[in-house]
């Protein structure tokens, strides 16, 4: 394992610093309601109520596509020679699609004489309202460049596909009014790869889900791993993990490994020694296992920031990735959580089992993990950095 530093937040955004950039906008989310808490992770939503005890007045854009019309658009992407479509996504990272869905978003934002507009995203982008007067913001957690590197389905595209989804990435940036990223890696990407201006770009970090932070009485002798995947078990890192947790299993026979996830999930695990699954939990009682476990093994391959984390120190509990996205920011370079630098599973193993061979470690490092995050994540401090002007 090593630990690389990746670059902090913007120290110079100050809270309040200035005037309000606006005091009325429409948040847009492709993947559901802006105000749904399950669209996204919960960040448009916990975006909006922050940016309304500031005083701004929040209004919801839903862009969406029909199954047909993507059917549709993924039949004139195979025809312009893009391949055959292997995700929704793919769909969507076409120019055809986002250009549907950005000009749902003006007819919307037009309708409701919304002068300000905050995507959740570059699927809804680039804005064809400019003109008219509209200012348009972003507020993200990647770009296709960053995506492209560990993307699970990348091998897959063909040379015409992925040019043709950078060219739409470049697209979507052009015309943004400032652009907001979850972090620091992603701003200096913008910058670096696709030649946005520095001082239009701001990390402003995310906040926490609705996980309460616990400072209880807990042991760290008894080695209890736990993965929580909603969806998406692979790209989140379980079967990485099913076949590390094997190989560490064989050195500790004590340990654990608690599965969250949907009825998909079983299907990749089967019958294992010393792992239980656990499909739709209540909320209460997910929270109850972040506090009961001694180390979150999260070796997502491809996610860009990884709220799971930020609960799970926020519950106490150490946290175990990749070192790649935006892990290495959250627990600043490894100061907080266990960074492991290959996606092989004796690498992970090794990794499991050095960690959890040192109950006090555990504890000393779960303690200023939690520190760091309930001093530095906060959806109140993200809002009030995109709605106030430097």
């Amino acid at each position: 394992m090593t630990r690389t530093m990746n670059a902090p937040l913007d120290t110079h955004v100050g809270i309040r610093a200035g005037a309000l950039r606006f005091d009325r906008v429409a948040i847009t989310c492709v993947f559901g309601d802006p105000r749904d808490v399950k669209s996204w992770s919960g960040a448009p939503a916990n975006l909006a109520k922050e940016l309304e005890r500031l005083g701004v007045t929040v209004e919801s854009i839903r862009p969406s596509m029909g199954r047909l019309e993507k059917l549709g658009v993924a039949a004139c992407d195979m025809i312009a020679g893009l391949g055959r479509p292997v995700s929704t996504e793919q769909v969507l990272r076409g120019r055809r699609s986002r250009r549907r869905l950005a000009a749902r978003v003006a007819e919307q934002a037009g309708r409701i004489g919304a002068r300000h507009v905050l995507h959740t995203g570059t699927f809804d982008l680039p804005a064809p309202d400019l003109a008219r007067g509209v200012r348009h913001y972003l507020y993200c957690d990647h770009s296709w460049a960053l995506t492209r590197a560990h993307h699970i389905d990348v091998r897959r595209y063909n040379k015409r596909a992925m040019a043709a989804f950078e060219q739409a990435e470049r697209e979507a940036l052009s015309g943004l009014s400032h652009v907001f990223t979850f972090g620091g890696y992603v701003r200096d990407n913008l910058i670096a790869h696709y030649g946005l201006s520095p001082d239009k770009v701001t990390a402003v970090g995310s906040g926490m889900g609705a996980i309460e932070p616990y400072d209880g009485p807990k042991s760290y002798d008894r080695p209890a791993l736990l993965f929580v995947a909603k969806h998406l078990f692979e790209a989140k890192g379980g079967l990485l993990l099913l076949e590390a947790f094997e190989q560490a299993h064989r050195q500790r026979p004590d340990l654990t490994l608690t599965i969250v996830g949907d009825e998909r999930s079983r299907a990749f695990v089967g019958e294992r020694p010393g792992v239980t699954v656990h499909a739709h939990l209540p909320w209460e009682r997910l929270q109850q296992l972040y506090r009961e476990s001694t180390l979150l093994v999260q070796p997502m391959l491809n996610d860009p920031w990884g709220q799971v984390y930020l609960e799970a120190m926020a519950s106490r509990t150490a946290v175990m990735g990749l070192n790649r996205n935006g892990l290495p920011e959250l627990v600043d370079g490894g100061r907080h959580g266990f960074l492991v630098d290959r996606a092989d599973p004796s690498a992970l193993a090794e990794a499991i089992v050095s960690a959890v061979s040192d109950p006090e470690r555990l504890e000393r490092m779960a303690a200023t993990a939690q520190r760091h995050v309930l001093h530095n994540y906060s959806w109140g401090r993200v809002a009030e950095r995109i709605a106030y002007s430097s």
